[in-house]
């Protein structure tokens, strides 16, 4: 099987970042973005998905983390993009519901070609230590539109924001685990009926 990694680097007025990728890897990150509690989750995606990453990000947080938290989601969707490939072989789709004490999360995934996000979830407070909850949406929004997938979060449970967020994390990372895997009866086959994706 081919490696299956990728390195991505996006440079803007707002943002420098640096991301690598291995999708076959064991869970090991190595970030810095100085956005803590999104590298806490960031680390969670990495550790349940068992996917390699190597982090950088300098981006104006002398402003707010608005433009790094996007700009992340939006790196991270280009090297998952490129570093699937061609896609022959893999599940394609992924599912996970993850808890967490009252906390309760389902994630879906496809990796149709086909950007899509649909995120329904009532955060419980308007920020988790200094990051604003909406900046969880354009994380994902960022990741789909480059990624090129169709992901469905739904918080189904949960008044602990913490908790909240953190099954969303961990489910995206399993479901990400499952839709990576590559099944051995499909092997050189396209998940799809169109013969591409």
């Amino acid at each position: 099987m081919a490696e299956r990694t990728a390195s991505v680097e996006r440079n803007t007025l707002e943002t420098q970042i640096k991301v690598s990728v291995n999708l076959d890897g064991t869970g090991q990150l190595n970030i810095d973005t100085g956005v803590p509690f999104l590298e806490h989750m960031i680390d969670q995606v990495a550790r349940h998905g068992l996917i390699d990453m190597d982090i950088v990000a300098k981006g104006d947080l002398h402003i707010d983390d608005h433009h790094t938290v996007e700009d992340l989601g939006i790196t991270l969707g280009q090297a998952f993009a490129k570093a699937v490939g061609d896609k022959k072989g893999m599940t394609r789709y992924g599912h996970a519901y993850v808890p967490l004490d009252e906390a309760l999360s389902r994630v879906v995934i496809d990796f149709s070609g086909r950007p899509g996000l649909e995120m329904n979830v009532d955060f419980t407070r308007a920020s988790i230590g200094r990051l604003d909850t909406q900046l969880f949406w354009e994380f994902f929004q960022g990741f789909v539109n480059h990624a090129g997938v169709t992901l469905h979060i739904d918080n189904l449970k949960g008044f602990n924001a913490h908790h909240q967020a953190e099954t969303i994390f961990k489910a995206f990372g399993r479901a990400l685990r499952m839709a990576l895997a590559m099944d051995e009866r499909m092997a050189g086959m396209m998940p799809s009926t169109k013969g591409s994706l």
